[in-house]
């Protein structure tokens, strides 16, 4: 299911933040059984792009093209094929003039939003224009969307 954070545990409020569900596959896993490091760049990739470019998301702007500048990607614990599916919670860390960094919580399914997250990870992507094959500056309308899920 995806949709934005709401309130968690009383008056406490989680800040805003997309979350996306994602299938564990077979293939995703290592030798060892748990969700491979590789994969979990892929299963980061398969939470933000429905999330930035439209899919189920009619309002979000960045149909125009982006391209990953930047990958960082912290393991806290494992992950396994039993976690499926992950919650993968996205927000955006900055904004600038042409690119925007967005920051990820990865927890297994049924996990409490408030615990401890198994992988934290942040991706600064830069907006590109696909037909000029060059870097462009964000739109109005994508820094407003963006905006939105903006945390400090």
């Amino acid at each position: 299911m995806n949709g934005r954070g709401s309130a968690h545990g009383g008056s406490a409020v989680l800040p805003k933040r997309f979350h996306a569900k994602v299938e564990v596959r077979w293939s995703d896993m290592d030798v060892f059984q748990h969700v491979n490091h590789a994969r979990m760049v892929t299963l980061l990739e398969e939470a933000r792009i429905p999330w930035l470019f439209g899919d189920g998301c009619p309002t979000a702007p960045l149909r125009d093209g982006c391209v990953l500048a930047d990958l960082h990607v912290r393991y806290r614990g494992q992950l396994r094929h039993e976690d499926t599916p992950l919650d993968i919670a996205m927000w955006i860390e900055q904004v600038r003039a042409v690119d925007f960094t967005v920051g990820y919580e990865v927890r297994a399914n049924g996990a409490a939003p408030d615990s401890p997250p198994a992988v934290l990870a942040s991706t600064q992507m830069a907006a590109f224009d696909i037909r000029t094959q060059r870097l462009r500056r964000l739109t109005e309308a994508e820094r407003d969307y963006l905006s939105e899920w903006l945390q400090d």
